[in-house]
């Protein structure tokens, strides 16, 4: 212990790590009340790592954690030991930020205060602040995170929400085109008597990439109980088939990664899509030496890949047997198939997944003891979502509309849509989705309600309310309620307790909790598919990782994220 603390500077009561210190914790169990130190304490240069991580690098006791997870875990050679003996310190070889899109687990890994969340510097202590056990939404893992937050505000794990950015009140857009804000009733009036005048095959709903699988319930039977059957979510593209729910999932499960000894990476890039996938078949590569082939654009990956091709040619190639890599999968024991929900938006899809299929029975990837037929989707709502059968009467539905609903839809593609449509937004931050519309609605964030979510393995997780919510938001699902109830339509539901009984009759895998559900059949009884797939190369589903929903657009510190470690 007084070794660790010769150099390590007194200053704990202006530590951010201060309350949840290792080496606190460590001196106080077995450190002295005094030390014999005398020298000069040495100092150490900060680091500039980023806007996510703050360094204090006289604080570091060079224990090599950070080291060892970056080059082990994230797959990048960013930082290291420079220097020998008293002079010996952790920094980057050259001057350079830590672009790794697992950059921030260092400041949870570092033990004492030399890392620690810039966001956060001198915001709060540890213990003023609530925690809530949640789950992250941004993607389609639904990895498991602790809120945590103190009053109203969140303080760690999200970045703290812009107020200014949050919908607070029911608003309706006037004839000088400026929004005005109204009552709950006066915003379902207008709503309702619109959704009355129009034909229900031109009644449109799309459910956000956030929502939760309760919202979408709700917004389905509504609009079904208005006529319409044209009901999607966003990600999911406007035709797919959810007849057969292996052919949307991740079958293997994102834990079986770890046995499979050959990958097909097919029109996805799990780095900035899925990064615990990614950090999961970077481990199973540098353990057993597994082989990995990749279809799609050129990318970075954190181990060794072989690129196989740009486009669905390529892959016709494998499934023909024409290609080396058929070969590779062939001669394997568990060969697994992972294609990205990115190809669910192109118009050859059905062609393409019937190719893959190809492959998968060519190749014995399924077997009775062994599914290795993968879908790594991209967000948090989708899977729910096509359990719940959210899927579109007919694909051209924008191109017909006259009443469109967007349930925290802001990436939904709405150019096609005519321009006397009306639109009714309902969301937390006044992002892409709000600009059309003609009545926006206000609802909750995902870390103040309670939802139900299904991640990309088929494992329905849920959240719980961290913070009160903002202004006069709702429940998502409340507001579809009392707005159906306007309509003439009444739901009959009340509770959340009810609509999750409704669930039960539909997807009753959604009701259980934190336990995966594989699919029941596989994807052998598609029907075939005449389609030929294009030529046109995958393009990548990520643009930006920093910014891909409504929350991290608002975020101040993503948008630093975004200006900084995307810079080429």
């Amino acid at each position: 212990m007084e070794f660790l603390l010769m150099n390590h500077p007194l200053d704990c009561p202006i530590c951010d790590q201060g309350g949840e210190c290792d080496l606190q914790d460590q001196s106080m169990a077995f450190g002295s009340d005094r030390g014999r130190f005398a020298e000069i304490k040495r100092s150490v240069v900060d680091k500039n790592l980023g806007p996510l991580v703050k360094t204090v690098m006289t604080r570091c006791i060079q224990c090599t954690r950070c080291v060892r997870f970056a080059t082990e875990i994230a797959g990048v050679q960013d930082l290291g030991m420079l220097g020998r003996g008293s002079r010996e310190e952790i920094g980057t070889y050259v001057e350079k930020l830590m672009t790794s899109e697992l950059s921030g687990n260092v400041i949870d890994i570092c033990p004492v205060g030399a890392l620690t969340s810039k966001p956060f510097a001198f915001k709060a202590r540890n213990w003023e602040l609530k925690g809530t056990e949640s789950i992250d939404v941004t993607d389609a893992v639904g990895s498991n995170i602790r809120i945590d937050s103190r009053g109203p505000e969140v303080m760690r794990i999200l970045p703290r929400l812009n107020e200014r950015q949050r919908l607070n009140d029911p608003m309706i857009r006037g004839a000088d085109g400026l929004f005005k804000a109204v009552s709950w009733r006066d915003a379902f009036a207008v709503v309702a008597e619109v959704i009355q005048q129009v034909k229900p095959e031109e009644i449109v709903g799309v459910a956000g990439k956030l929502s939760d699988a309760e919202s979408m319930m709700a917004l389905k039977d509504f609009l079904n109980k208005m006529g319409s059957n044209n009901v999607w979510c966003e990600g999911n593209g406007s035709s797919l088939n959810a007849d057969l729910r292996s052919g949307y999932i991740m079958n293997t499960g994102i834990s079986g990664l770890e046995n499979t000894d050959v990958f097909l990476l097919v029109g996805t890039q799990p780095r900035v899509e899925a990064a615990m996938v990614n950090a999961r078949i970077r481990k199973i590569v540098r353990a057993t030496n597994a082989k990995v082939g990749y279809i799609g654009p050129p990318t970075n990956f954190n181990y060794d890949c072989e690129h196989l091709g740009t486009g669905p040619q390529t892959l016709v190639e494998i499934a023909e047997g024409r290609h080396p890599f058929f070969s590779t999968i062939l001669n394997a024991k568990n060969p697994a198939v992972i294609v990205g929900a990115g190809i669910f938006e192109r118009p050859d899809k059905d062609a393409i997944f019937t190719t893959v299929e190809a492959i998968v029975k060519k190749g014995n990837i399924v077997r009775p003891d062994w599914n290795g037929f993968n879908v790594l989707l991209l967000n948090a709502a989708q899977a729910a979502a096509l359990d719940l059968g959210l899927v579109p009467e007919s694909s051209n539905s924008i191109e017909s509309a006259k009443f469109v609903y967007l349930m925290g839809a802001d990436d939904v593609n709405l150019d096609k849509l005519p321009k006397d449509a009306f639109v009714v937004y309902q969301g937390h931050h006044g992002d892409h989705g709000a600009y059309h519309a003609n009545v926006i609605l206000p609802a909750v964030a995902f870390t103040e309600k309670e939802g139900t979510y299904e991640n990309t393995e088929g494992c329905a997780q849920q959240t719980l309310p961290a913070v009160p919510t903002v202004g006069d938001a709702r429940d998502d699902w409340k507001i579809i309620r009392a707005l159906s109830e306007v309509a003439g339509v009444r739901l009959p539901y009340d509770t959340i307790g009810a609509i999750r009984s409704r669930i039960r009759n539909v997807a009753p895998n959604l009701l259980s909790m934190d336990e995966r559900e594989p699919a029941t059949f596989g994807a052998s009884l598609k029907l075939e598919c005449t389609q030929n797939a294009s030529s046109t190369p995958f393009k990548a589903a990520v643009d930006n990782f920093y910014m891909t929903d409504s929350i991290t657009r608002a975020s101040k510190i993503m948008a630093q994220c975004s200006a900084l470690l995307l810079k080429k």
